[in-house]
């Protein structure tokens, strides 16, 4: 079973904000303080469902709540003795209260969901790790539909299956498709401008539908077959093909029968890897809880039409004494926010209300959706499989953070810190003798790497020479801490690191320092790190402002720590250069043809087939295509002949 550990260190999300005011010792004047600023807004507040955040002396927001009343709901904080430690805190730091009526409790628990992913308050339980998850595509939009990985928002006309744990995933079920079904995965673009069979052809993996090998009711069967597939009902396509094989065999039409044959061992081998042992076609997702103190994680499985398309494991920042039934209605509207949910989700906790989160749902996407605790059978075992991957990414997380604090230790006894660094952000540049200049910047904290945190920079250069290194990084440093001072000028609650690691040697340490001075952020800690002579990986050396550079011993494990860093960072700057630089290559003429947009260049290479084509028609050629009018056609036609 495919399982995305979020715990891994080269895989992290964001790390989980420190609770405000938790060193900052509780007071009963402190309390009594944000208890009667509540008092106060209890005057004109309704007893009708709505949503309440509690706001600091900052703006900044405390928590998000919903509640069926209110004025009662609100109330309940104004006493001290009721309310578990965590949340006397938070009424403490409180200093307004803002609420939202809504029409109707599901209504509530809607926006209670949004607002927390809005915000992400560091006293509500919060879904630290909301990636997004791939489908497969097979598109309506053309008379021989393209399949396709296919992530974001459902915009594009066509039959949506999955999600899918992963990309990897996605790819590989991709792979197996084509050799069962031969769909095209080609774009429009390349499909329009064929002459003949590409290699997806010759090694099987499609029909050719570009060069009219199929006719459009053949290629039309085999969508129907794979979507057959993917929808789960395999057992009836097999008994289909399998009856088709052996009309093919009695009409001597032993090729056919041979090509039916092959499609009938791929997907019986298909079904093999991915299938579930449940008696129906399932399609669900199931939905398991592990805590330990303030940590849970939350392993979800996904299975469609009764396959297995994996899990990922999401972390969860909880309050230790916040029951598991809030716990799990907290994680599903966040998860579900975005997501539309299956027909049943499967869960180890009935959330607090399920039928209220099932009504919401069904208000927010349109589909009914029915939450389970299953007590027995195929599903109990699902449940205690997704059970066991959840403790055991748990377990993994903590001894995970164990490790990752040793090592944060050993960086602060070695660069003089006075703490472990919570967020240590590493930069680095790329470029080609100055062309498609880029800057790149990692963060890695407590829990490992903070991949939401990463940041990019485009280099502008301005006067710097092609190539210059120290100007680029002299702007990335300025540009990132320009922005910081500007977002959170008190440096209160904003992402501040704790020490900076520089690829480079001293000079660029010195352009760091002085970018820094120019902020007044002097106290950041910099660090240089560069490899050794004849640039030799484990012989690198360390430059600190005002200090000798030195080496670390072989075998030292914060050595392999800040060389996972400095890697971490090469390959995301190099990364986005390469991006830049395929951009750049795959830039088409039309592109600086005025007006003329996405949809209207997609109508031209259809059209014509390339952008070659293009160049070479007439005014009136251009003017047949469709969206394209005579004062256009001239304007595209003076481009290319007029420049």
């Amino acid at each position: 079973m495919s399982n995305d550990d979020p715990h891994n260190s080269g895989r992290l999300s964001r790390s989980p904000a420190r609770l405000p005011g938790a060193e900052e010792k509780l007071t009963p004047e402190g309390f009594a303080r944000g208890a009667a600023i509540l008092k106060e807004r209890l005057k004109d507040l309704p007893g009708g469902p709505g949503v309440y955040r509690m706001i600091s002396d900052k703006g900044a927001v405390l928590y998000v709540g919903k509640a069926r009343n209110l004025k009662k709901r609100v109330g309940n904080y104004t006493q001290m003795a009721r309310l578990p430690l965590r949340q006397q805190r938070m009424i403490a730091l409180t200093r307004a209260l803002e609420t939202t009526l809504t029409h109707t409790e599901a209504e509530a628990l809607l926006l209670e969901a949004h607002l927390i992913r809005h915000h992400r308050p560091p006293y509500n339980i919060l879904l630290l790790d909301d990636k997004s998850y791939p489908y497969i595509l097979i598109r309506r939009d053309h008379p021989f539909p393209q399949i396709m990985k296919y992530r974001g928002a459902r915009a594009k006309n066509g039959w949506y299956y999955g999600p899918f744990a992963s990309g990897a995933a996605v790819y590989e079920t991709l792979g197996l498709l084509a050799r069962a079904f031969r769909l095209r995965n080609c774009p429009d673009t390349v499909f329009a401008g064929r002459k003949r069979p590409c290699l997806q052809y010759h090694i099987k993996r499609c029909t050719a539908p570009c060069v009219e090998h199929v006719t459009q009711a053949q290629y039309a069967r085999q969508v129907a077959q794979a979507r057959a597939f993917l929808e789960g009902k395999s057992d009836a396509l097999l008994v289909q093909l399998q009856n088709a094989m052996k009309q093919a065999s009695a009409a001597l039409d032993y090729e056919h029968a041979a090509e039916l044959r092959d499609r009938i061992r791929m997907i019986a081998a298909i079904q093999a890897r991915q299938h579930v042992s449940l008696k129906d076609s399932l399609d669900a997702d199931i939905m398991a809880l592990a805590r330990e103190g303030g940590r849970a994680v939350a392993q979800v499985f996904f299975v469609r039409g009764g396959r297995h398309y994996g899990g990922h494991a999401h972390a969860l920042t909880v309050d230790a004494a916040t029951p598991d039934k809030e716990v799990m209605e907290s994680f599903l509207a966040q998860f579900y926010a975005e997501r539309t949910p299956p027909p049943l989700a499967l869960v180890s906790a009935l959330p607090a209300d399920p039928a209220l989160l099932a009504a919401a749902l069904r208000q927010k996407h349109g589909s009914r959706v029915t939450i389970r605790a299953p007590r027995k059978g195929a599903r109990k075992a699902l449940m205690t499989m997704a059970l066991r991957n959840a403790r055991a990414s748990l377990d993994r997380g903590n001894a995970g953070r164990k490790s990752q604090a040793a090592l944060l230790s050993g960086v602060a006894r070695l660069f003089g810190l006075i703490d472990a660094p919570q967020r240590i952000e590493v930069y680095d540049n790329s470029h080609i003798s100055g062309k498609e200049a880029v800057g790149a910047m990692i963060v890695a904290g407590a829990d490992g790497f903070v991949k939401k945190a990463y940041r990019k920079f485009i280099i502008h250069a301005g006067d710097a020479a092609p190539g210059d290194d120290i100007s680029m990084m002299r702007e990335v440093i300025h540009r990132r801490f320009a922005r910081a001072l500007k977002e959170d000028p008190e440096r209160s609650g904003g992402p501040w690191p704790d020490l900076l690691l520089i690829d480079g040697g001293q000079t660029q340490v010195k352009a760091v320092c002085a970018a820094l001075a120019e902020l007044g952020l002097s106290a950041i800690p910099v660090v240089g790190i560069a490899k050794g002579p004849d640039r030799h990986a484990g012989r690198e050396r360390f430059f600190l402002p005002g200090k000798e550079p030195f080496s670390l011993p072989q075998g030292e494990a914060a050595l392999y720590f800040l060389q996972r860093l400095r890697d971490e960072a090469h390959r995301f700057a190099i990364g986005f250069h390469r991006a830049r630089r395929q951009k750049a290559l795959a830039a088409s003429p039309l592109d600086a043809i005025p007006n003329i947009g996405p949809a209207r260049k997609k109508r031209l290479l259809l059209h014509f087939g390339s952008a070659r084509e293009v160049s070479r028609a007439g005014v009136e050629d251009l003017a047949r295509v469709p969206g394209i009018s005579a004062e256009l056609a001239r304007v595209i036609y003076q481009h290319f002949h007029e420049g």
